[in-house]
């Protein structure tokens, strides 16, 4: 990994190496392009690295995170450490970033609430944080490095910076793309493009997507900061902030300790001035006193949006990530989203591409993920009219949440800060039964006696297929069925008990039972898993009711 300074935001570059198709003038044929190597585009190359899925991924620039841009996302979710587990890329993350579980939100000097995200279930018990807070460019020089790492060990993506798309077009058998290059331009062409260039792509015009889109006029400053004398470490949220001319501020440490610190801004303000140094350092000293020492990393304005696509795919096109949709930055919900599109999008993929599951699984992806778009646009969109409420009605309803959260626990969930970004749930998906469509935690459990392992390790064992966990004893007939299925579907088939006896050969020790209730039902006698952690189905008897789950899950008729 290249060495940073500690002063600022200096990005690794990447050198552009001339492809096949300008040494040898021909045309070539990919199976999957990825257009951007952002967070979500690098996730999507990752995983399909690590299932030896051959792909293409173009990135106009040569480096990760933006040029003289800002750290931009920061806090990643428990459902994207996950994800990053499994990619091999979770302990450099930790190494690096910070985790946190505890918040505090205060209006004016008041503290209104303080809140511990370990003692709600939905995030009690992984074996990853329910959040760490990390540099984004972090993130993508470890996939990178992680991609380069699975290309030695026989995967086969081909990383090709400085390297734009120019045009597009597709018919019922291909997609074909112009792509320029500091040595030339050239052409290939594609079964699957997946577009996760951001909100600005092109692609957006050359499919004729529809989108719903909103401007804010929420006006903000960051300010990316080293402190001599730190402050304290939790994340801190200020509803009314009496040193921000009563409006809104976070405040969290992230790696380097480095703190940023998002200051709510008049809707009016000029962001050139707001952004200037000594207009911040003005700033810091309301907030931290006359006398505070500390370095500026960085410094931006930003303003957001919100956007959803109609669909998320168009004949040879995917979108995910930023190109799909748009949310402000209130709980995490926009980078996360992006790599849980990414996860979802590479086992359907590998399914396909190995003949494991027909072309139609991939229109679950759009779906599922959009279903996730609109509710996290949704929910974004909520959060920032609760922090810019306008005056009447809806200021008094804000006034009146912080004066009851103060004294009562169940008006604290009236208070909206930004609702803390969880795996979002299927409920529309057409592979997933009624009682599915659930993440399940990444719970530890025991393989033998003496080694440990969590949900995690089980998921990359069973490959691109389905993973059935299937609870406590079974009859002999009840083996054989199971035997026949494993040998017919692609399905891997694990039995979970609570002691070390058992029956099968695959099996694990769930002694509290974790696993069972993380899957959704405790009562289930099964439950079958997809690659990307998400229940497709659970039931109480093995019968035929799960030969016909394996087969929804995988869209085969």
């Amino acid at each position: 990994m290249p060495d940073l300074p500690t002063n600022g935001y200096a990005l690794p570059e990447y050198p552009f190496s001339a492809p096949p198709e300008l040494r040898d003038g021909k045309r070539h044929h990919h199976t999957v392009v990825i257009v951007g190597g952002g967070l979500s585009g690098l996730t999507l190359a990752c995983r399909l690295a690590q299932l030896r899925i051959p792909a293409v991924l173009l990135d106009e620039d040569n480096t990760v995170g933006v040029k003289g841009a800002s750290s931009r996302g920061i806090c990643y979710t428990q459902q994207s450490l996950e994800i990053f587990q499994r990619l091999g890329i979770y302990e450099r993350i930790a190494a690096k970033g910070v985790a946190w579980q505890v918040g505090r939100t205060f209006a004016g000097n008041d503290e209104v609430f303080s809140f511990d995200l370990r003692e709600r279930s939905q995030f009690s018990h992984s074996q990853q944080p329910p959040f760490t807070n990390i540099q984004q460019f972090y993130i993508e020089m470890f996939l990178v490095e992680r991609i380069q790492e699975l290309n030695r060990q026989g995967a086969s993506i081909d990383l090709r910076w400085s390297s734009k798309v120019t045009n597009f077009e597709q018919n019922k058998d291909r997609a074909l793309l112009g792509v320029s290059t500091p040595e030339g331009g050239y052409q290939i062409s594609a079964d699957h493009v997946v577009d996760a260039s951001g909100s600005h792509t092109p692609f957006h015009a050359w499919v004729g997507a529809t989108m719903d889109s909103k401007r804010g006029d929420d006006r903000w400053c960051i300010a990316d900061v080293r402190f001599k004398h730190t402050p304290p470490t939790e994340r801190h949220t200020w509803i009314e902030a009496p040193f921000n001319d009563n409006r809104a501020v976070w405040q969290h440490l992230m790696g380097d300790d480095v703190w940023r610190i998002d200051y709510q801004m008049a809707p009016d303000a000029d962001p050139a001035y707001v952004s200037r140094d000594d207009v911040v350092r003005e700033r810091l000293a309301k907030q931290f006193g006359e006398q505070v020492e500390c370095e500026l990393v960085w410094v931006g304005p930003y303003a957001y949006k919100s956007q959803c696509l109609h669909s998320l795919r168009h004949g040879h096109v995917f979108f995910l990530g930023d190109t799909a949709k748009v949310v402000s930055p209130f709980g995490a919900r926009g980078g996360n989203t992006g790599i849980a599109d990414a996860d979802n999008l590479a086992w359907k993929l590998a399914a396909v591409l190995r003949q494991k599951a027909p072309a139609s699984l991939l229109d679950s992806y759009g779906q599922e993920r959009l279903q996730a778009a609109q509710r996290n646009v949704q929910v974004t969109n909520r959060t920032a009219r609760y922090l810019r409420a306008p005056e009447g009605i809806e200021r008094l309803f804000r006034r009146a949440t912080i004066g009851l959260a103060k004294r009562h626990v169940f008006a604290r969930h009236l208070i909206n800060t930004g609702r803390m970004a969880e795996a979002n749930r299927y409920t529309l998906s057409s592979v997933c039964q009624a009682e599915g469509g659930v993440m399940v935690q990444n719970v530890a459990m025991q393989f033998t006696a003496h080694h440990a392992g969590c949900l995690g390790d089980l998921l990359l064992w069973a490959d691109s297929g389905l993973l059935l966990l299937v609870f406590g004893a079974c009859s002999t007939q009840e083996l054989h069925q199971l035997r026949q299925l494993s040998q017919s579907a692609a399905v891997r088939i694990v039995q979970v008990v609570s002691h070390e006896t058992a029956q099968a050969v695959e099996h694990v020790i769930d002694k509290p039972q974790r696993l069972r209730q993380a899957c959704g039902d405790a009562s289930a006698r099964w439950a079958l898993l997809r690659p990307d952690a998400y229940v497709a189905a659970r039931g109480q008897t093995l019968n035929a009711g799960l030969v016909h789950s394996v087969a929804k899950a995988l869209a085969i008729p």
